[in-house]
C-alpha cells in the first residue's frame, strides 16, 4: 500500500494522467469538429419558393439550390396538369444541403373511372351522378319525347356511351334530353289506290285525320271508290300532327295520280 501512495506521489504518473486526460480531449474535439463538418452545422440554404411552379421549372429550382426533391401526384379536375400544389418544407424555410423537398402535383394524365348508369335519370339526378364521378356536362340537346328532361342518351367525343366503359376522370358527357312534347311532325303518307276506310285507317295511325272526302263524278259504290288525289300531297313533306288530310276518289284509279288539291269542278262531296 505504501508502494502505491508514493508512486502516485512521482512525476511518471503525473504525466500519464495528463497523456490520458489529453488523449480523451484529443478524440472529443475530433468527435466534435468531425460532426460539426459532417452535418455542416453552421451551413444553411432558404428553399426557394416551387408551389406554383410548373414540375419541370420547380425541379430546376431544387437543384440550383442543391436540394434534393420527391414527388408524389394528385387528381384535380380544372387545374393545370403538371403544377406544384404543396412543398414540404414551406419557402425560406432554412434546411441543409440535399434535403429533400417533397413535392406534390397535378398528375398530368387523368385516372380513368367506370362510366355510370344515367340514361333514363332526370336531368338533376344525372348531373349530380356525374360530378360525384369528377366528369362534367357538356351540350345539351333536346329532342321530341313525352319524357321531359328526362336522358334519353349520353355521348363522349361524340359517340353514345355505354354504361361501365373507363373514361377520364374529368371529361365531358353530352346528353340528349327529351324536351316532353313527344313528336309533333309526321311524314304525309301516299294514300294512292286506297279506299275511303284503307286511308281513314292510315291516317289514325300516324296521328292525322281525315279531311273533307270528295267523290268523283261517276262514282256509284264508294266503297269501292279508290283515293286519287290527296291534300297536303306527298310534295309537302311533312305536317303538324292532327292535321287534316283532304282526300278525292273515283273508281277509276289512273296509271300516275296526280298530287294536287280537290278541283272545283268536282260534283259530289261528302264529310265523314
Amino acid at each position: 500500500m505504501s508502494k502505491i501512495l508514493q508512486y502516485l506521489k512521482t512525476n511518471t504518473f503525473r504525466n500519464n494522467i495528463l497523456i490520458a486526460i489529453g488523449f480523451v480531449l484529443a478524440i472529443f474535439l475530433f468527435i466534435y469538429l468531425g460532426l460539426k463538418v459532417y452535418t455542416k452545422h453552421d451551413e444553411s440554404i432558404e428553399v426557394p419558393q416551387v408551389k406554383g411552379l410548373h414540375i419541370n421549372a420547380a425541379i430546376s429550382a431544387l437543384e440550383n439550390a442543391n436540394l434534393e426533391y420527391q414527388i408524389d401526384s394528385v387528381y384535380q379536375m380544372d387545374a393545370k396538369p403538371g403544377l406544384v400544389i404543396e412543398q414540404d418544407p414551406e419557402a425560406k424555410f432554412h434546411v441543409k444541403s440535399g434535403r429533400t423537398i417533397y413535392l406534390t402535383i397535378i398528375t398530368q394524365v387523368a385516372p380513368e373511372i367506370a362510366f355510370p348508369k344515367i340514361k333514363d335519370k332526370t336531368l338533376i339526378e344525372a348531373s349530380s351522378i356525374l360530378k360525384n364521378h369528377n366528369l362534367r356536362i357538356g351540350d345539351t340537346t333536346y329532342i321530341a319525347d313525352i319524357a321531359r328532361d328526362i336522358v334519353l342518351d349520353a355521348q363522349f367525343a361524340g359517340q353514345s356511351i355505354r354504361d361501365g366503359r373507363m373514361i377520364p376522370k374529368g371529361s365531358k358527357i353530352d346528353l340528349i334530353l327529351g324536351n316532353g312534347q313527344g313528336a309533333n311532325e309526321v311524314q304525309i303518307p301516299d294514300l294512292s289506290g286506297l279506299t275511303v276506310t284503307e286511308a281513314k285507317f292510315a291516317l289514325q295511325g300516324i296521328g292525322l285525320a281525315l279531311g273533307t272526302v270528295t267523290y268523283d263524278i261517276g262514282v256509284s259504290d264508294t266503297s269501292t271508290a279508290r283515293v286519287i288525289t290527296q291534300f297536303p300531297g306527298l310534295e309537302t313533306g311533312i305536317t303538324s300532327i292532327g292535321s287534316k288530310v283532304d282526300l278525292t276518289l273515283s273508281n277509276t284509279v289512273p296509271a300516275t295520280p296526280p298530287v294536287t288539291a280537290p278541283s272545283s269542278t268536282q260534283k259530289q262531296k261528302t264529310n265523314p
